[in-house]
């Protein structure tokens, strides 16, 4: 993974439900289209009106290729289109991060083993 796309989301959280349904169908279309889907998270405890979806991508030029097809795809489109006329989605902020090696998907030690 060479970047990470970080999209946080402002959402009503009375429609937490239509962010839900917005969030499973980029499922579907995210990876059709060239991103490397890690997830979309809903607010669970603490803030209820935060929401996050990450994206990974091999570089910045492989993002601007999937923007463009993401454009061109009629699934992408239709959900666009659904968070606006349902305005469910009050802000959206995007931010770009790589990771620290060999920080993630480190997987626990068990119980009394080595650090």
């Amino acid at each position: 993974m060479g970047i990470t796309c970080v999209i946080r989301y402002e959402i009503d959280p009375f429609q937490r439900d239509a962010f839900n349904e917005y969030a499973e169908n980029w499922g579907r279309i995210i990876p059709r289209c060239g991103g490397h889907l890690l997830g979309y998270f809903l607010p669970h405890e603490g803030t209820n009106n935060v929401a996050w979806g990450l994206i990974a991508f091999d570089s910045l030029a492989a993002y601007e290729a999937y923007r463009a097809r993401l454009k061109s795809d009629k699934d992408g489109r239709q959900n666009f289109t659904m968070a606006q006329e349902r305005r469910f989605i009050l802000k959206e902020e995007r931010s770009f991060v790589e990771v620290v090696e060999g920080t993630l998907g480190v997987a626990p030690l068990p119980e009394g083993g080595l650090t």
